[in-house]
């Protein structure tokens, strides 16, 4: 049997593996650290595997006519399902990838291949350093701006304050969607935190997530979703209801009762996501 891809990032010292899909010809998994982090369909980019990756998608979805290509930029960059999707659904889109660790790009690139001809341009670095480095011609010409930055299984402080998220949100169009990837477990303190700063720096957000992660039963994802204008959210309850598992958006003052007056986060007082259990998805160790 040929042995996985695999690589020790130099930053973090995290191992990095590429593993096949035993379900799914032509699929494939990015697992660092022992945390499952992309799901590729080299064979269907547009086939989306993880629950909250899916939501995203539904967002994507919303943004402009179907099949327009849009202005994205991604921070975190895992084994580029999401750009893979778009430049699958909306063909000529301009996207922007920045990562930390160069090693994972190389890792994937070499293993999972990009599409040809996409424009997906990979910047290397601290994903809030360099979000400050962008081009000043972005500055409010991004349709889509998607956070999920993960060190192992857990975010780093310095990428969820108020502070990160208006520095981000100033490359949006008056119309574009912030999304951001948000792990919690029971309480939804993190979350519900991450969602007041969100909103804080928008004016206008929501809570995507399955009915149980969402009262703060277990642990898992919340996609939050932020704009400057109303968010197109119409057709997303129906979307979300198809599945996998129960599912619903939260906004306005359901969003915030939600919420609970969590504080909003700075810099000052911002921390990193909590861990989860080992036994909620990891599968390996550091490997050192």
């Amino acid at each position: 049997m040929t042995e996985p891809a695999s690589v020790i990032l130099a930053l973090s010292g995290y191992r990095a593996v590429i593993e096949a899909d035993r379900w799914v010809p032509g699929s494939y998994t990015l697992v660092v650290d022992g945390t499952p982090q992309s799901h590729v369909n080299l064979d269907d980019p547009t086939q989306l595997f993880f629950e909250y990756i899916q939501r995203i998608g539904h967002v994507i979805d919303q943004l402009g006519m179907p099949g327009e290509p849009i202005t994205a930029v991604h921070l975190g960059a895992g084994a580029f399902t999401l750009p893979r999707y778009i430049e699958a659904t909306r063909p000529g889109s301009r996207q922007q990838v920045i990562e930390i660790e160069t090693d994972l790009v190389d890792l994937v690139r070499e293993t999972l291949p990009l599409p040809r001809g996409a424009s997906i341009r990979v910047r290397h670095g601290d994903a809030r350093e360099v979000l400050g480095r962008l081009p000043g011609g972005l500055r409010g010409q991004v349709d889509l701006v998607v956070v999920d930055v993960f060190s192992g299984a857990r975010t780093p402080a310095h990428v969820t304050s108020l502070e990160f998220y208006r520095e981000a949100v100033s490359l949006l169009t008056p119309g574009g969607v912030i999304v951001v990837n948000v792990a919690d477990g029971p309480g939804l303190a993190f979350a519900r935190g991450q969602a007041a700063t969100v909103l804080a720096a928008t004016g206008h957000a929501a809570a995507l997530a399955e009915t149980q992660i969402l009262k703060g039963r277990r642990f898992g994802n919340v996609v939050l979703v932020g704009s400057r204008e109303s968010l197109p959210l119409e057709w997303m309850p129906r979307l979300l209801a198809g599945g996998p598992h129960p599912s619903k958006v939260v906004e306005g003052s359901e969003l915030r009762n939600w919420i609970a007056g969590a504080a909003i986060v700075t810099d000052d007082t911002a921390v990193q996501s909590p861990p989860p259990s080992k036994n909620i998805f990891q599968v390996g160790t550091r490997g050192d």
